[in-house]
């Protein structure tokens, strides 16, 4: 052996964490109520466009005429029920985005307009209205009351000068107050609305419900100033944001989903100047960090992978923990601890449909949540579903 000792192997252990103990249940033990977007809707396979079917579907929301609005990302449209459904597969009654059920594509393979959609994902009810984020059409499209028929074109639209153009950043090299990059996440306080302007790397406040096309934002968080976007500003703070995602109001605090950091930032209060520091991190255990699952395989209660979407219910925050296919429901903010879990069995699962088919109680990529009620409106992206599921 030449007089060289053999190394000793390296042990490598994939074993789960001690702390797997069946987890509290976030949502009701049976599993969904009713599910949308499949003719079986167990079987998880994308389908062609049509009344009842869906395509990675990114948002949900119920506007105040208690419609529910589902944004059909991979169809590039927005379905519309009159009331939120109460049985399996109920086709949707309007669509927008596209002439009929049956069509897809970007644009509808035609000119931008007020009624038409690139990949559509976050949707909000806004006083009486609808906002909706049209990622790839770089802007926001605001009904001040909700639509009620198909095709129906938006009032305003936000980050463009008018809803014929559809350019990042309205063509510029550097970002504007007025204008957006791949919008992923749209929020109604009840007096402001907030924007994930998620290209730009920060999260953009407007005061009032925007009523003209191009209106200036009022705040940015995330970034310096409103003309730069650097990924976290050039380096992970407490003020800086990599992919900021969704965003709700929880005991006081604003929280936005900064998705690529793999972390939750909540602010007590309103933020009162530009890049304003945070004062709470979930998710992480140090102010510089942003691995999945803190630099773990396996999650747990205190970790996040890609969390997208957030929802309150009673004073609770629940969150999409959306690489780990699972939701979780956080009960105050200083725990920085999920108290309870829904489409896994413990908080160091993992796993789309925990490695077995789509069940009504599983998730593949949970991309968004909106709760009426005590019904949990959860985005199954992964299986091409929505679920109606109660609250525990």
């Amino acid at each position: 052996m030449n007089g060289i000792a053999a190394a000793a192997p390296v042990k490598v252990s994939l074993a789960r964490p001690r702390e797997r103990a069946v987890a509290p249940a976030a949502l009701a033990a049976a599993g969904a109520r009713v599910i949308l977007g499949l003719h079986d809707p167990l079987s998880g396979v994308a389908l062609t466009p049509a009344a009842n079917t869906l395509f990675g579907p990114r948002g949900a929301a119920v506007t105040a005429d208690g419609a529910l609005w589902v944004a059909d990302t991979g169809h590039h449209r927005l379905l519309g029920w009159p009331a939120v459904p109460t049985g399996d597969g109920e086709p949707a009654s309007w669509v927008i985005g596209q002439p009929g059920f049956d069509r897809e594509g970007r644009n509808a393979h035609a000119e931008v307009n007020g009624a038409s959609l690139n990949v559509p994902t976050g949707v909000c009810a806004c006083g009486e209205g609808l906002a909706v984020a049209d990622a790839w059409n770089h802007r926001v499209l605001i009904w001040h009351r909700a639509p009620r028929h198909s095709q129906q074109p938006a009032d305003v639209v936000l980050g463009q000068a008018d809803a014929h153009a559809g350019l990042a950043n309205r063509g510029l090299d550097t970002p504007a107050a007025d204008t957006l990059h791949w919008p992923y996440g749209v929020f109604w306080d009840g007096a402001r609305l907030w924007v994930a302007d998620t290209g730009n790397r920060r999260v953009l406040r407007f005061d009032g419900l925007p009523a003209r096309d191009g209106q200036r934002a009022n705040l940015v968080l995330g970034q310096p100033d409103f003309v730069h976007r650097d990924e976290n500003a050039g380096g992970v703070t407490q003020a800086t944001m990599r992919w900021p995602h969704a965003l709700a109001v929880w005991q006081g605090h604003l929280c936005v989903a900064d998705a690529g950091n793999n972390r939750l930032l909540l602010w007590r209060g309103d933020p009162a100047s530009n890049m304003a520091r945070s004062d709470l991190i979930i998710g992480q255990g140090e102010i510089d960090a942003l691995d999945h699952n803190r630099g773990e395989y396996f999650p747990s209660a205190r970790s996040l992978n890609m969390p997208y979407g957030l929802a309150v219910h009673e004073d609770r925050l629940f969150v999409a923990d959306t690489a780990n296919s699972r939701v979780l429901r956080l009960d105050a903010p200083a725990e920085r601890e999920a108290r309870a879990v829904a489409g896994q069995a413990s908080f160091v699962d993992k796993g789309d449909n925990r490695w077995l088919p789509a069940v009504r109680d599983s998730l593949c990529w949970p991309y968004a949540i909106a709760i009426q009620g005590n019904t949990a409106i959860i985005v199954d992206s992964g299986n091409n579903r929505i679920l109606l599921w109660d609250v525990a």
